[in-house]
């Protein structure tokens, strides 16, 4: 009985492979290497942050298998928008700027809200990978896992007004939070202004610790002490604001100047003063944050620290269909100005 010899027209490749069938996926190369499908889209995007030895063992399985990335022509001409909870006119102002992006590309758009328990999570993901979009831009924070499975695909990314630190890699158009917190304790001190009261939304949003340490450092730059029974913190509801300012002006050395962490807030602090008998800004300063259009139709109209919520739309969209189309772009991260829009809510301090 003759003994066969081997097929010659059999590739490493397919010998390494054995049985698998259809194209290599990203997931079997960072499964063959020993590494995560991150780091794979690490090395496959040119992407710093991957050992030497790492990304020669992910280069080598690379070209070994003839893995290609997917083709962008396969992509949906979609692009998606993804809220955690969209609430009230600020994300608004974000849909505002997508849209006008989209409609200049000629693109739909899909809108996605994870909800008040984050809900959709699970089946955003499966669906958008389904989807394919030609590229996302998200306020809610996503996971890293998350982020790992749009890189895999090719679905480019970007966030919105971060409200934790991103990875070096994470691509994200934000405001100048920290100035602004600093411009607006400023017009109130240049105004007279000594006891200032701040209230902050949580610690743990990145903007709204920025924008108490903006306005500490005014304070501080002033020779002002920042005083701990000052400054409020809680959620950037117009209730919590309300709240926030019932118990600062309910004290005997009360403040003569609010700084909100957002106009919502600010809102519930012009409620507080009025149910106090209060007159704003005869007897209370308020200064707000955002510049929601809500802002010019108070009584009175409120000074505010202007954020451009539809300019920084407008920056993370063109940015996400840029990398969509592969071009290499100046630089991922990205902070847009904040000015303040002074009206009739601060005046100096009574006598």
């Amino acid at each position: 009985m003759s003994h066969a010899e081997p097929d010659e027209s059999t590739t490493d490749s397919e010998r390494t492979r054995g049985d698998l069938a259809g194209p290599v996926t990203i997931s079997y190369i960072a499964e063959s290497a020993g590494v995560s499908i991150p780091t794979v889209s690490k090395v496959l995007n040119g992407r710093s942050g991957v050992a030497a030895d790492t990304r020669a063992r992910v280069e080598a399985l690379v070209s070994q298998y003839g893995y290609r990335r997917p083709a962008p022509s396969t992509r949906s001409n979609m692009m998606e928008l993804v809220f955690d909870e969209l609430q009230h006119m600020w994300g608004v102002e974000i849909i505002r700027g997508v849209e006008r992006v989209a409609r200049e590309h000629r693109m739909g758009v899909v809108l996605t809200e994870f909800g008040p328990q984050r809900s959709a999570i699970r089946y955003w993901i499966d669906d958008t990978l389904a989807r394919r979009p030609a590229c996302i831009v998200t306020v809610a924070q996503l996971s890293e896992q998350q982020r790992g499975q749009l890189r895999a695909r090719g679905i480019p990314f970007v966030v919105v007004d971060p409200t934790v630190e991103l990875p070096g890699d994470v691509p994200f158009v934000g405001a100048t939070n920290w100035t602004g917190g600093r411009s607006a304790a400023r017009h109130l001190i240049e105004l007279g202004h000594r006891r200032i009261a701040m209230i902050s939304g949580p610690d743990r949003v990145l903007c709204c610790q920025a924008r108490l340490d903006g306005y500490r450092s005014a304070m501080a730059a002033a020779g002002l002490a920042t005083d701990a029974d000052l400054v409020v913190r809680t959620d950037l509801t117009q209730d919590d604001g309300r709240a926030a300012a019932l118990n600062l002006l309910a004290r005997p050395n009360r403040p003569t100047a609010i700084f909100a962490g957002n106009d919502l807030q600010a809102l519930g602090v012009y409620q507080a003063a009025r149910s106090l008998g209060l007159r704003i800004p005869t007897d209370l300063s308020v200064v707000g944050f955002d510049d929601l259009p809500i802002a010019a139709l108070m009584d009175p109209p409120l000074t505010t620290v202007h954020q451009p919520l539809t300019e920084m739309a407008v920056a993370a969209t063109e940015l996400a269909l840029a990398l969509g189309r592969g071009e290499r772009t100046p630089q991922l991260g990205l902070e847009l100005a904040t000015s303040l829009t002074i009206r009739q809510s601060t005046a100096p301090p009574p006598a």
